[in-house]
Formats: structure tokens, C-alpha cells, sequence
């Protein structure tokens, strides 16, 4: 008999990862061939070293990554997530802007897909250093 996992154990475990900036613990979460879409900002990646090149540019674009949930939604085998991605540029100031995820987890309880959609309007004006 198979168990299901728990969604969030799972969600939970990957904010960790994701807001201690440790690359390692989060492609621990994701199955061989996992996949990871930053919707607006470059092309799907697919299995541990696309993720990997992709999660640690993520950390050197928003030095000081610190995910805000705001809202945790949570389904058999999926979780969506609706958060702020704060950032800390050298030029000082913390910056943020909105985020959707939507990701998938196996059986097994790792995380298969990831898909991020940023609020562009937001995002525009953080990295132009006028948002908050």
C-alpha cells in the first residue's frame, strides 16, 4: 500500500530550504528528473544540474532571498503558494515583489515540477530599485 505524502511536511521542508539559501538541501526535495520554470524570466530547466545552475543564479540575482508566504494552498500531490520574494541589492534597501508557485510532488514526496510566475509589474520596479 502506498502512502501518500504529506503536502505540507513536504511545502513546509522546501520553504526552509529555499529561505536558508541552501541549494543543496533544496535539490534534496526534487526527483531526478525534476523540472523548474521561472515564468517571465528564462526557459524550463530539467534534472539536478539544470536546477542546480538555475537555483544558484537565483541567489546571486536576489542577494538575501527571504520568501514571505502569504497564502499556502494545499492539494493532493501539490501545493501553490502565493509569496513575496524580498531581496537585499548592494545598493542597499530591501526590495521585494509578488510570486506565484505551483508545484507537483511524487509519490515519494519529492518535488517534481516547480513553476514560478512573478508579478512583472512588481518585479519591474524592484529591480529598478522603486518598489518595496
Amino acid at each position: 500500500m502506498t502512502q501518500t505524502p504529506d503536502v505540507a511536511a513536504v511545502a513546509d521542508a522546501y520553504a526552509k530550504a529555499w529561505n536558508s539559501r541552501d541549494v543543496d538541501a533544496i535539490l534534496a526535495l526534487h526527483a531526478d528528473e525534476s523540472t523548474f520554470h521561472s515564468h517571465g524570466r528564462g526557459a524550463e530547466v530539467k534534472g539536478a544540474n539544470g536546477l542546480r545552475t538555475a537555483f544558484d543564479e537565483v541567489f546571486e540575482l536576489f542577494p538575501g532571498f527571504r520568501a514571505e508566504i502569504h497564502r499556502l494552498l494545499l492539494g493532493e500531490g501539490h501545493w501553490t503558494l502565493d509569496w513575496t520574494l524580498h531581496f537585499e541589492p548592494a545598493s542597499g534597501g530591501e526590495r521585494g515583489f509578488g510570486a506565484i508557485d505551483i508545484v507537483e510532488i511524487d509519490e515519494e514526496g519529492l518535488v517534481t515540477r516547480k513553476d514560478t510566475y512573478f508579478d512583472l509589474a512588481s518585479y519591474r520596479q524592484a529591480m529598478a530599485g522603486t518598489g518595496s
